[in-house]
């Protein structure tokens, strides 16, 4: 009889005892928390996350000379022209459709040949010893085609105001899932209350322990801002496409 059928079998014996004396064993429930439901005091509870506020961490990043043509930039005025007007009595949904999702497809993080592409409601489940986080992400661009496999950047919330749901503490619980289950140390992401938007960086520390640094506030309805928001995603671009070139 091999160790690991010695200690089945030893499992086995202590359960019937157990039984036989009128004990039964009591496994601890582990409590389950969607990201849609993640606040501030539910995450710290739960880890060590500190807030950073060094932004020279975003200098690589916001200085990233990327030249946006003619087309690009007749594009995003149009996009404000069109949209500014309503821009923060829109829905989620209404947001969404009419902003973010031309503004992702211009960046076109859809990459076939590297089976890479942007997702919406993508479902993500991360579990831990303690906890464990589920449910549907607003967008994450991530290895795969038919599903997320491994994710590289978020966007949370489309949301027309903060009164609706902090974005921000749902955005670090997903990220904090991505860490733990690509085994990284370090993720981007974005959150979006109405035309504003900030970008986000978080690092793993150790277990259970993680620090973020969150940006200065770009408004989507400033032209000068809305192109410093288009070179941020494609700077993410780049580094995704530089990151699978580095796995491979």
């Amino acid at each position: 009889m091999t160790n690991e059928e010695l200690l089945k079998e030893n499992e086995e014996l202590k359960k019937e005892v157990l039984e036989l004396k009128g004990i039964k064993r009591t496994v601890p429930k582990i409590s389950t928390y969607s990201f849609s439901r993640i606040n501030d005091t539910i995450l710290e509870n739960l880890v060590n996350i500190e807030k950073n506020y060094n932004r020279s961490v975003f200098d690589k990043w916001f200085n990233f000379e990327y030249e946006i043509n003619r087309d690009e930039a007749k594009f995003l005025s149009d996009l404000i022209e069109k949209n500014e007007p309503l821009i923060f009595n829109y829905h989620e949904e209404d947001l969404k459709a009419n902003f973010i999702v031309p503004l992702i497809n211009k960046v076109n993080f859809f990459m076939m040949k590297a089976k890479i592409r942007n997702f919406y409601h993508e479902p993500l489940i991360y579990k831990s010893k303690n906890f464990i986080f589920n449910g549907k992400v607003d967008l994450v661009v991530s290895r795969g085609l038919e599903k997320a496999k491994k994710p590289y950047f978020f966007i949370q919330e489309f949301k027309k105001g903060e009164e609706f749901g902090n974005p921000r503490p749902q955005l670090l619980a997903e990220m904090i899932s991505a860490v733990e289950l690509n085994k990284t140390k370090s993720i981007q992401g974005a959150f979006i209350i109405g035309e504003s938007w900030r970008f986000v960086i978080l690092e793993k520390l150790g277990v259970d322990k993680y620090q973020y640094f969150i940006s200065q506030s770009f408004n989507s309805t400033k032209i000068d801002e809305l192109k410093g928001i288009y070179r941020n995603l494609q700077f993410v671009k780049n580094e995704i496409i530089e990151m699978v070139r580095q796995e491979k």
